[in-house]
């Protein structure tokens, strides 16, 4: 854990990377993990407002899944690096799903 001291009244992680690292995958909301990826926010919005802005809009990681990329754009917050940071996750979640699909199917 960090060797600084935290105050009672301040959050224990400045980050959602921080939680991730010190408790696990399995603790992150899916907003803290979209936030993960999502990196940094802007001025007066925080990584975590945007993924939460982003689950309420698409509902869930699923309904994400089904948008084309440019609606991710209506989203304040997102640019393309950000917007291709999430596809890429998607894929690759997609790529895993297939390969045990197939191994299941032996």
């Amino acid at each position: 854990m960090n060797s600084k001291r935290v105050r009672d009244n301040e959050p224990k992680w400045r980050h959602p990377g921080g939680k991730l690292r010190e408790v696990g995958p399995e603790k992150v909301t899916d907003t803290e993990l979209l936030a993960i990826l999502i990196s940094s926010g802007i001025k007066g919005k925080s990584a975590e407002k945007i993924a939460e802005e982003i689950l309420t809009k698409f509902g869930s990681f699923e309904g994400m899944s089904s948008q084309p990329l440019k609606k991710f754009l209506e989203i304040e917050g997102l640019g393309d690096v950000k917007i291709l940071r999430i596809a890429a996750a998607f894929e690759i979640a997609r790529r895993i799903a297939k390969e045990v699909l197939k191994a299941n199917e032996k």
